[in-house]
This record gives C-alpha cells, structure tokens and sequence, in this order.
C-alpha cells in the first residue's frame, strides 16, 4: 500500500510558489513563452520562497546567478524552476539557496529564497516558471492554470 502512495505522490506537481498560476505563453519571454526549453506553468509570486513541487533530488544549482534550480523526480522527471525573467543579469544579488546539489526534498520543502523587491529594483519580473525538461515518459500532461495556488498544498499539475 505504500509503493501505491508513492506512486500517486509523484503524479502531481503542487505549487512551488503562493500566487496566480499562467500558462507558460503568458509569461511573453520569447523563450519560455514559446516552449523552448519544454512544456510547463508559471507562478506570478505573492511570497519570496521558491519550494519543490514534488519529492525530488535537487540535481542543478546556478551557484553564480542563484536564480535557479533543476530536480529530478523518482520517476526520472526533470524539472527547471527559474525565479524572474533576465535575473541570470543580477548575479545572485538578491538570491539564497536554502538547499545542496545532491540533497533528496520532499514536496513543498523550501528551496530557495528571493528578494522581489531587488528583482523588480533591477528592472525584471520575477513571474516564476517551472519547466518540465525531461517529462521521462510521463503522459497525459495537464496543468492547471488560471487558479490561485499555494505553495506546497495547490495541485498544478498532473501526469500519468
């Protein structure tokens, strides 16, 4: 019964940041907004903690930007989360990792911390995507989008 759990916990990703969830093309980047780098959501923040969306190992840390970060899912899933739009620019200023390339987080673990005002000081959004990189034979992809999610608790997305 257990395995079954697991199994149905990895079918979802929560929302890895409280605020209003958009489709990817809303975020209007040119790189992101056009699935370039693979299908996914994105999050305009209310708080300033970036949290995993599901049980994961963290995989990358952009140790000089800290803007962003990459997980892999037991399932082999990969996924990018990436604070603001052009904060690569800001050179971590701004940006804390809360966690270690390697480390094994469970869903709704915080994983990074951001100053919006900094970002928005900087002339960026700091409108949030998570992409889904490496989808690792996942189906039926489906995200829900339009809603307001809450960190660690919203379902927005699923898979089987």
């Amino acid at each position: 019964m257990g395995e079954e759990k697991a199994g149905i916990s990895q079918k979802e990703l929560k929302a890895f940041l409280t605020g209003k969830v958009i489709e990817l093309k809303e975020v209007n980047d040119g790189v992101f907004s056009e699935g370039i780098m693979g299908e996914g959501m994105a999050i305009i923040p209310e708080n300033n903690l970036l949290y995993a969306p599901a049980d994961a190992i963290v995989s990358v840390l952009m140790q000089d930007s800290r803007h962003a970060c990459g997980l892999t899912l037991e399932n082999g899933m990969e996924l990018l989360l990436h604070v603001g739009i052009d904060t690569v620019d800001m050179n971590g200023d701004g940006f804390r990792y809360l966690v270690s390339e390697g480390q094994k987080v469970a869903a709704g673990t915080p994983l990074l911390e951001f100053d919006r005002d900094k970002i928005k000081a900087a002339g960026h959004r700091d409108v949030t995507v998570c992409i889904v990189t490496e989808p690792a034979g996942a189906e039926n992809l489906r995200f829900m989008t339009g809603i307001k999610g809450e960190a660690g608790i919203t379902s927005v997305a699923v898979f089987e």
